[in-house]
């Protein structure tokens, strides 16, 4: 066997000599305070250039985008019933598993099937729409323009489906309450999809993330 050669580990010790202002610490106060009373005098006297903007809440709210994605709701049929044919498929897209439904039979056979139970806890929502794109027959959407309101405790924030069925879109509160009426498309796979290069208008908007047929 040979003989292993173990190398000599030198250590460098570097120096690093600190500013007498430094150990002071003068410049960074004079820095910060400069800072302080730049921002300060800038939010009184500065108009609409102000650093902050101050709203009178809950008299005065601040407008949601239109991409904003709102509180759930489902969109209901003619009839009042809902759309959802209790596929299963948003409560099987959903990462944070916040969607309960209970399928029950129908006599529409064109539905075949429909919610007996359909509850989104929203405290578990992760908000990310994925529920809505799921959805084959444009029966969720999230346009409702608002977040969920604080609770006083967890029961509070599981919706049913009556609760998710009074929910208004953001379109339809501005037009006094009147439903949008427009049929959904047949299905996801169809060709309907809208360009989503300038946002998807809330995971759904009015158009429910389709193109309406004319």
């Amino acid at each position: 066997m040979g003989e292993v050669k173990q190398g000599k580990i030198e250590i460098a010790h570097v120096s690093r000599e600190i500013p007498p202002q430094e150990k002071l610490f003068v410049p960074g106060i004079v820095e910060g305070l400069g800072a302080t009373v730049r921002h300060f005098f800038k939010n009184v006297f500065g108009g609409k250039d102000k650093y902050t903007q101050t709203i009178e809440y809950p008299d005065v709210k601040v407008e949601y985008p239109h991409r904003f994605r709102g509180m759930h709701r489902l969109v209901p049929r003619e009839d009042g019933a809902p759309r959802c044919v209790a596929c299963f498929m948003c409560q099987t897209a959903c990462p944070a598993r916040c969607i309960h439904i209970v399928a029950g039979e129908t006599e529409d056979h064109n539905i075949e099937k429909f919610p007996v139970v359909f509850e989104i806890d929203e405290l578990r929502c992760v908000v990310c729409g994925l529920c809505v794109e799921a959805c084959p027959c444009d029966a969720i959407r999230m346009d409702s323009g608002f977040h969920p309101k604080p609770v006083y405790s967890r029961d509070d924030a599981d919706f049913g489906k009556s609760d998710l069925l009074a929910v208004l879109g953001r379109d339809e509160a501005k037009s006094g309450g009147v439903r949008d009426k427009t049929a959904p498309p047949a299905t996801a796979a169809g060709t309907g999809r809208v360009d989503r290069a300038d946002g998807d208008g809330g995971a759904g908007g009015a158009a429910g993330g389709y193109e309406h047929a004319h």
